[in-house]
């Protein structure tokens, strides 16, 4: 009798009894919402990353949202982001009535194009939203001399990138208000939930009322002082992101560790195009692992043999601004941004998470090369 193939699933998170200990106590106090556990999760994410300020949300998406309504997107006003990102890049702003423009990519880091950034600002250009894609960090420095130029926000989507570092500092700590996500596929995990760091504490404010259904600093829990949102984390959710925390320097040493061997598997094989290598500047953190494939039908080629040996991958990403809504929305269409597009035809995610074994990394780079 045949034995059965081992799955190799795409991702997955990485807990232990610590994160359970803190759980347990939370439970056992009764404060399962808007309790001091939430401040403490604030209070040492803030310190990790260099920020003033943190205010913990329900997701990163629910972040950025907020971002977009404290830089005051309304109606009409364009912001200029990435097409080659997760879709809640452009929807943070489309919630408050934003159009979108997507300036294309650096073919090498997949990052939005700074040159491609500042043709595309216009009169009605209210802000650029900033990705970090796959924790790669992008070039932050130009991107604000442009804002600056323009009188636009800055808003950068970390979401992906806790533990990255650009030009030596940690992404978060150079001013921008930031927003980094906690989904279980991330570098840490809450389940759900993300975090907004900024270096205004009047910003801070704001952020917690609006996460809080719009209620102020004082006043009764029925008091609301501006139309908000609930945007909150609670309790348990903080706890395991505390015990996260405590653990993010082993976590990122193992994720390396799993980035450095598909390095060595698969930097022989033609046709796999590996990311970006970290320089004097950027420092990249792992969050997946995605390849560049010769074309769309050499990574439909791939994916058949993973589907039929049970292991994990995703096209990552799609373009933003080919989705059907987007498509039925604003008339856009192929050919926009003709790098990002190549990109999301050939890219592709292997498994990629923190305890991965180096046994399954083999079989993934054994099965990718069999099936070039």
């Amino acid at each position: 009798m045949k034995q059965a193939v081992r799955a190799v699933p795409l991702s997955g998170p990485y807990l232990g009894e610590r994160e359970e200990e803190l759980v347990v106590a939370v439970m056992r106090s009764g404060r399962l919402s808007l309790g001091p556990t939430i401040d403490r999760f604030e209070e040492l994410f803030a310190e990790r990353v260099g920020a003033p300020y943190a205010a913990a949300v329900s997701s990163g998406t629910a972040g950025l949202h907020l971002l977009c309504v404290t830089a005051g997107i309304g109606p009409g006003d364009e912001v200029i982001t990435t097409p080659y990102s997760f879709a809640a890049t452009a929807n943070c702003f489309l919630y408050e009535g934003g159009v979108p423009v997507f300036a294309d990519v650096d073919p090498r880091t997949l990052n939005v194009d700074p040159a491609a950034v500042e043709a595309a600002v216009t009169a009605r250009t209210k802000a650029i939203v900033a990705v970090d894609i796959y924790g790669y960090p992008c070039e932050l420095d130009e991107l604000r001399r442009i804002a600056d130029r323009h009188g636009l926000a800055v808003i950068q989507d970390s979401c992906e990138a806790l533990g990255a570092e650009y030009r030596g500092a940690p992404v978060g700590s150079h001013g921008p208000s930031c927003v980094f996500a906690f989904y279980p596929n991330k570098q840490i995990t809450t389940g759900e939930g993300g975090m907004v760091t900024t270096h205004s504490e009047e910003e801070w404010r704001l952020l917690r009322s609006l996460r809080n259904q719009g209620r102020g600093d004082e006043g009764g829990w029925l008091e609301h002082v501006r139309l908000g949102f609930n945007y909150r984390i609670d309790d348990i959710r903080s706890a395991i992101g505390i015990g996260q925390l405590e653990r993010l320097d082993d976590i990122l040493a193992l994720r390396s560790a799993v980035a450095d061997r598909y390095g060595t598997l698969l930097r022989g094989i033609d046709g796999v195009g590996l990311p970006c290598a970290d320089d004097a500047e950027h420092v990249r953190s792992w969050f997946v692992y995605v390849v560049e494939l010769p074309d769309n039908a050499a990574r439909e080629r791939v994916i058949a043999a993973f589907e039929r040996e049970r292991i994990g991958y995703n096209r990552y990403l799609p373009s933003i601004h080919l989705q059907p809504y987007m498509r039925e929305r604003f008339g856009f269409g192929e050919g926009m941004c003709p790098v990002a597009e190549d990109a999301s035809a050939r890219t592709l995610a292997l498994p990629f998470f923190t305890a991965l074994e180096a046994e399954a990394q083999e079989r993934v780079a054994e099965v990718l090369a069999s099936a070039l």
